[in-house]
């Protein structure tokens, strides 16, 4: 049997490089299993400045901007948008992969064994191939890949989710073009990052889609319509042309060959659940409902769930997976999820046509209490006051639809 590492991270996004880069750092001996190590980042990775870690070089944020919001009315935010410049992003992650000693390897996981509950698991890949690690780790995106595995002591079984179960989910959806600065600037000002815009530039009833347009830096800026929360995805096609109605609108004709960018992910996935394994990064999942944002917490929580490994491992797996787990979802990080849940039940079961006025009362608050629903992933003190802020200001319409998901416990479930 292959001598057993100490943590192994299936996913190499950003939020599995980085854990595991962490993981090296503190002298845990680690693997990173990946389908395809070397393919490229496609998305689009975009933060509140304040959110980053202090030590991401300042090379990896491609652009900085002040944020607004457009709902009824123009709304400053108060605080900077960031967006990440993906190669650099990449390069810095592999850096410090190589420089603290990770091994790297091609592999798809088929199955999670252990012997014992103290013991190291054995995982077993595609052609045979098999790593025993004390402590592993699903970083393999919205997509939960050990989620599907049930962890059998003794003998490798697969469990798979149901297509129903995954056709059920809530997802966010969008559609972008990339233009040259002076072509967005109708929508999008030099220095300004919009957040939304809720305006019906697009000239369609249905289902509310607001515009998303951030710098990416090197003077070009994404235009991206954008569907937060739909059961299902408000399809692509009709954000493709939404957003081509709304450019038209305000002057701005995309040339043929400008790129674009595809979204499409959950918004309201389960916390990991799966025996044996700890989730992180969206398969935790660390993805704000309402922002679909996440790259930021995980960046920030590497260094301490490596560290919290570490000082366990001694005790034992079960020892090191418990105190990894205290650290991405401790009870204060439980209840902002299970609140953030119920906001985005809310916006489900709102009628389109109120949605543009929620969020006027959304971006209306005081900026703490925006903040805090936005960030503040482990303050539920916070996050319920926010929410009872934004209740108090509401009509007595918006008050009714916000308290709808509440008398029907369990829609979304935990």
């Amino acid at each position: 049997m292959p001598h057993p590492v100490d943590v192994l991270v299936v996913g190499g996004g950003p939020a599995g490089r980085a854990l595991a880069a962490a993981c090296g750092r503190v002298g845990l001996r680690t693997t990173l299993v990946d389908p395809a190590p070397d393919r490229p980042w496609r998305a689009t990775y975009g933060a509140f400045h304040a959110e980053l870690p202090s030590d991401l070089p300042p090379q990896v944020v491609a652009a900085r901007a002040r944020g607004r919001a457009v709902a009824l009315t123009e709304h400053a935010l108060g605080w900077d948008y960031a967006v990440l410049d993906v190669p650099a992003l990449r390069a810095h992650l592999d850096s410090e992969l190589a420089r603290a000693g990770v091994t790297v390897r091609a592999g798809r996981v088929l199955a999670v064994t252990d012997e014992s509950r103290d013991a190291a698991r054995t995982i077993h890949l595609a052609g045979g191939g098999e790593v025993r690690a004390a402590v592993v780790v699903d970083a393999g995106g919205h997509g939960q890949p050990l989620a599907g595995h049930r962890v059998d002591r003794r003998r490798a079984t697969t469990r798979h989710r149901t297509v129903a179960r995954q056709n059920c989910r809530a997802e966010q959806t969008a559609f972008g073009v990339v233009v040259d600065a002076d072509t967005a600037q109708p929508l999008v000002r030099p220095g300004e990052a919009l957040f939304m815009d809720w305006r019906p530039d697009h000239g369609e009833d249905g289902w509310p889609t607001f515009l998303y347009g951030v710098p990416l830096g090197h003077g070009v800026v994404l235009l991206e319509e954008t569907s937060l929360v739909r059961r299902p995805g408000l399809p692509l096609a009709d954000l493709r042309r939404r957003l081509l109605t709304r450019l038209a609108r305000h002057g701005i004709d995309p040339p043929p060959d400008a790129p674009t960018e595809r979204v499409r992910f959950p918004v309201d996935l389960p916390r990991h659940r799966a025996n044996g394994v700890l989730g992180f990064g969206a398969a935790a999942p660390l993805t704000h409902p309402a922002t679909g944002f996440g790259v930021a917490t995980a960046l920030r929580l590497a260094s301490r769930v490596a560290a919290a490994v570490a000082t366990a491992l001694p005790r034992g797996p079960a020892a090191a997976l418990a105190a990894a787990h205290a650290v991405v979802w401790p009870n204060r990080a439980r209840i902002v999820h299970n609140l953030r849940r119920r906001g985005l039940a809310a916006l489900l079961r709102m009628p389109p046509a109120e949605v543009p006025g929620f969020f006027e009362v959304f971006f209306g608050l005081p900026a703490p209490a925006r903040w805090a629903y936005l960030t503040a992933r482990e303050d539920p003190q916070a996050t319920f006051h926010a929410m009872l802020t934004l209740y108090r200001h509401a009509s007595w319409r918006l008050r009714a639809q916000l308290l709808l998901p509440e008398l029907t416990v369990g829609v979304l479930g935990g």
